[in-house]
């Protein structure tokens, strides 16, 4: 072999190695047998012109055509509609946001693109009333639309999401609910991540000051949306790379509060990632256990875009309640998936099949493409838009047949409300029913002399304090949890659950691991906070608000629960009940006066 070729095959295992997960943490890479054999291919179509003669030949949906509402826009990404009608388009490469209006109604944009905007990283962008939400790698803006359709000085609410990695396209999108959600991918293919807003799905109050983890265990969910009838939210994951041509389908999920959906360990229905292990000595199985499976696959490496439901407007009837994706297309696959808009059949709320509405972007007998599609929206008319990357053309997908026309639908809120309304509004643990005991035990925070110090808190380090209490007898293991019935709207606020600690235990340390199972002390679960983290969450009420109390509570029982680790705080409770020997609590106050310095 010569210099080069040795030098090429090094670049592609290195290049395999990364996408595999190489950032996944040592202590992740334990032996255990595995032994998987994998084929993976990189096959990258290549890009040609999208000339008129390849546009004219594209496939559609019958009744339907297609034609060009702008093109020469650049690497063109998520598409958002005014409520007149004017259509924004981020560009990722560029940073910045374009405006195009039809204002003849002809289904062509009415000349060139006009900028809009710019901020680095631009990518997701959401519209609401007169005022356009813009997501970064890091960031969430607003700008005010002005009548022509400029946008005003971008003001920002939110600087401090994850750092990227693989993943950094974020995604943004109001909610039924009225609240902001963002889609957080992952920084790696598969790997256990340190930053538990990694492969998620965040709820953000309007103002940017509060925001909680919905949903994880999504390695890459761009494209997400709310069904028209239920309400419910769905979403297209990306599946995990270099498990072969036709694993791991992309999948669909109902996407609940508090559920888990897999990643990284766990794909599809139930496959397993062969190079992972999670984190505290928890099993694969028992991760799968924990987690939630697809609700329907799609082909493998097929790239799943933004995703919308069809609310009403000039498709027929039958189309209402039914959803579009976009497939932008696989890198690693032989032969090529994707390049195409895939319609989603739903019947009685629920995803039951897929089937192609706009294909044929990948041409020459898959070897080119002049397509890879990205942003997807309903234009006002009740069209379908699509923006692509590689040409930079948006696309505009009409019903030309006679029966179109249906009432537009508006999701309801009702399944988001209730879902977030789970564990509010109650007594904090030790005033529960639950929890009620003939014996009183003593709890202390040793060097807490009422105020919590600044470093337990997570305006600072973070760390857990040490908690000590009183033994007692015939206890089989103890329960701490920590909550804060001041914070507002989540009353009272789960800041800490511990369950399983060994009855030989009178404490725990300072500075805990925050993950689902710990190995010292030996085999204790923790469960999910407030925030949708799991492990102890320090203090952060808002900046000049009266003193919060924070109730360290600890519970003796009479057995070990079996409750998986990552539970919330009621299913721990449900569980507890009937077998509480003693109860106690210290209370902690915190305050902060000020923001810290960055």
């Amino acid at each position: 072999m010569s210099t080069s070729s040795k030098r090429g095959a090094l670049g592609l295992c290195t290049l395999i190695m990364g996408l595999l997960g190489a950032v996944t943490p040592a202590w992740a890479q334990q032996g255990d047998g595995t032994d998987v054999s994998i084929q993976a291919n990189v096959w990258k179509p290549m890009k040609v012109p999208a000339d008129e003669a390849r546009i004219a030949q594209l496939n559609v949906a019958p009744g339907f055509a297609v034609n060009v509402f702008a093109r020469d826009l650049g690497n063109t990404r998520i598409l958002a509609v005014a409520p007149n009608g004017d259509v924004y388009v981020s560009r990722r490469d560029q940073g910045d946001i374009l405006r195009l209006r039809d204002a003849n109604r002809d289904g062509r944009a009415d000349g060139p693109a006009i900028w809009a905007g710019h901020r680095p990283g631009a990518h997701g962008i959401t519209i609401r009333g007169n005022k356009l939400y813009l997501v970064t790698v890091k960031e969430v803006f607003v700008a005010d639309i002005a009548p022509n359709g400029g946008l005003s000085f971008f003001r920002l609410l939110v600087g401090d999401l994850p750092d990227a990695g693989q993943h950094p396209n974020r995604t943004i999108e109001w909610g039924p609910d009225n609240m902001l959600w963002i889609s957080v991918g992952s920084t790696c293919n598969a790997c256990n991540e340190s930053n538990p807003e990694n492969a998620t799905i965040l709820r953000m109050s309007p103002d940017g000051k509060s925001r909680v983890i919905w949903a994880h265990g999504l390695r890459n969910t761009i494209g997400f949306d709310w069904h028209p009838v239920t309400g419910e939210l769905w979403g297209f994951d990306h599946g995990i790379d270099f498990l072969g041509d036709d694993q791991q389908p992309e999948e669909i999920n109902r996407i609940v509060r508090a559920k888990k959906y897999g990643w990284p360990h766990v794909w599809g229905e139930g496959g397993l990632t062969p190079w992972t292990n999670p984190p505290g000595g928890i099993t694969k199985d028992q991760w799968r256990a924990t987690s939630e499976p697809m609700v329907l696959g799609y082909t493998a490496h097929a790239a799943p875009m933004q995703f919308k439901f069809y609310p009403g407007g000039s498709f027929p009837r039958q189309f209402v309640g039914d959803a579009f994706v976009t497939m932008r297309g696989s890198w690693n696959r032989k032969p090529a998936s994707g390049y195409e808009i895939v319609r989603v059949r739903f019947s009685g709320g629920q995803p039951t099949s897929f089937e192609p509405f706009v294909s044929g972007f990948l041409t020459d007998g898959g070897t080119t493409h002049f397509a890879r599609p990205v942003g997807l929206a309903i234009a006002k008319d009740g069209s379908l838009l699509m923006a692509d990357d590689a040409n930079g053309v948006i696309y505009r997908v009409a019903y030309t047949g006679d029966d179109g026309g249906s009432r537009v639908l508006k999701a309801p809120a009702t399944a988001m409300l209730e879902q977030a309304a789970e564990g509010v509004g109650v007594p904090i643990a030790i005033q529960r029913p639950e929890t009620s005991a003939p014996h009183r035990l003593h709890v202390e925070l040793p060097r807490i002399d009422r105020f919590i110090p600044r470093r337990h808190s997570e305006y600072y380090d973070g760390i857990s304090p040490r908690i000590h209490w009183s033994p007692v007898r015939g206890a089989k293991s103890y329960v701490v949890i920590m909550e804060d019935p001041d914070a507002r709207p989540i009353t009272p606020y789960v800041h800490w659950l511990a369950w399983n600690i060994p009855a030989n235990y009178r404490h725990l340390p300072e500075g805990l691991q925050e993950q689902e199972r710990l190995l010292d002390p030996p085999g204790v679960h923790q469960g999910r906070t407030s925030r949708g983290t799991v492990g102890y969450l320090g203090p952060r009420p808002p900046v000049g608000d009266p003193p919060h109390h924070y109730h360290f509570q600890v519970f003796a029982l009479d057995t070990l629960l079996d409750v998986p680790p990552g539970a919330e705080r009621d299913e721990l409770l449900a569980a507890m009940s009937g077998h509480v020997l003693a109860a106690g609590e210290a209370v902690g106050i915190y305050r902060q006066f000020a923001a810290p310095l960055k």
